[in-house]
């Protein structure tokens, strides 16, 4: 009965499985493996010089590789330069696909259709980006498929104590206007809290540049109101206006002037996207530019917030940091975090977005990431 589920979840999908491995503009390598499963890295390419790495495990982004004003290219995005990295402790969760349900959920429990639901409660006491085990570090199913990379991953019922098997998808396409774009689908057999984001680390000076560069960059987020926390940054309920605070954004501010002033010492705040006058369903929530590169980052989505994170938390430069890639060291405040998200700990709170998945519907989130240079 599951399979027969399943099997319709991918044709509502649109994910039939195809026997192809290989087409123009994406090529797959072996990247190790973890307890004798194969990782493999994906790498897409398009005819402007632009390239990004994704890994099945976690559908992670690894790398995005984008030319400057001058034609040099640099990879900005954070990560490592094998799997091994991707499975210590200390990795913050760069690049990777998270659920069931991204951000927090208060005290690891809800009220669904009347019954209490107790979650893994792997930030006790509360539950972050889906548990001890979430999404971002499982192995997903991958194919290439009319030019995209379409990874799946069955989450099992019961799993960190989310009720119903899940069927989930990530689709990444790079498009010729220097567009990644992603698609994220779940599907699920009973009624369960869904919230996705790719929690990639930008700096668009380079991965390595750390916070001495991540200050220059200017920020325009396209939000008029943000969701407030406590101390554990779970949310009060309260959505207060950004106006005559720290929290607004709307016109560019240089990241180093700002930073500074944020209550915690960064941003990690979700942020209530304003619609667009013209296509709800494609909002832009940002525009980054980094202005001695000139490389440009504009981000739009479906969903209703997003949450803005300044790598307050990895080590600061008194530690050896977190080893990335090329043997390089990431330090406190070296990339900013955009992700787009339905609001944290919605399923607590009824005046936010509804985050619940019911049987026969499809959960459907879309996010592009274009990277450009300024003119």
């Amino acid at each position: 009965m599951l399979l027969k589920i399943f099997l319709m979840a991918f044709e509502v999908l649109g994910l039939l499985k195809m026997s192809q491995t290989q087409t123009a503009g994406i090529t797959v390598q072996s990247w190790g493996a973890i307890d004798g499963e194969e990782i493999k890295m994906f790498t897409l390419r398009n005819k402007n010089n632009q390239e990004v790495d994704i890994l099945n495990y976690g559908a992670t982004i690894r790398a995005i590789r984008t030319p400057d004003k001058n034609g040099k290219v640099e990879d900005v995005v954070l990560g490592f330069d094998n799997i091994e990295g991707y499975l210590k402790s200390d990795n913050p969760y760069f690049g990777a696909t998270v659920g069931r349900v991204a951000n927090r959920i208060g005290n690891g429990k809800f009220i669904l259709d009347g019954v209490e639901v107790n979650v893994s409660k792997n930030k006790a006491p509360n539950t972050l980006h889906g548990g001890f085990k979430g999404w971002n570090a499982k192995i997903w199913e991958s194919e290439i498929r009319n030019n995209s990379l379409v990874m799946t991953l069955l989450s099992e019922n019961g799993e960190e104590g989310f009720p119903g098997a899940a069927i989930a998808t990530a689709i990444f396409k790079l498009h010729d206007d220097g567009t990644l774009s992603i698609v994220m689908k779940t599907c699920a057999t009973k009624a369960t809290p869904i919230n996705l984001t790719n929690h990639s680390y930008f700096n668009l000076a380079g991965h390595a540049t750390n916070a001495s560069q991540l200050y220059k960059h200017s920020m325009m987020l396209n939000a008029d109101r943000w969701t407030v926390t406590d101390a554990d940054s779970i949310p009060t309920g309260e959505i207060r206006s950004v106006a005559n605070s720290v929290m607004d954004l709307r016109t560019p501010k240089i990241l180093g002037d700002v930073i500074p002033k944020v209550p915690g010492g960064g941003y990690d705040y979700n942020f209530c996207i304003i619609d667009g006058e013209n296509n709800a369903n494609r909002k832009l929530v940002a525009k980054v530019v980094h202005p001695e590169s000139g490389r440009t980052l504009e981000v739009h989505t479906n969903q209703p917030g997003v949450q803005l994170y300044t790598a307050n938390f990895i080590p600061d430069t008194t530690t050896p940091g977190i080893l990335g890639k090329e043997g390089k060291s990431y330090f406190k405040h070296g990339a900013f975090c955009l992700e787009t998200q339905n609001y944290p700990d919605a399923v607590n709170h009824e005046n936010f977005p509804d985050s619940i998945l019911r049987p026969g519907d499809v959960y459907h989130h879309t996010v592009d990431y274009k990277f450009g240079v300024s003119a």
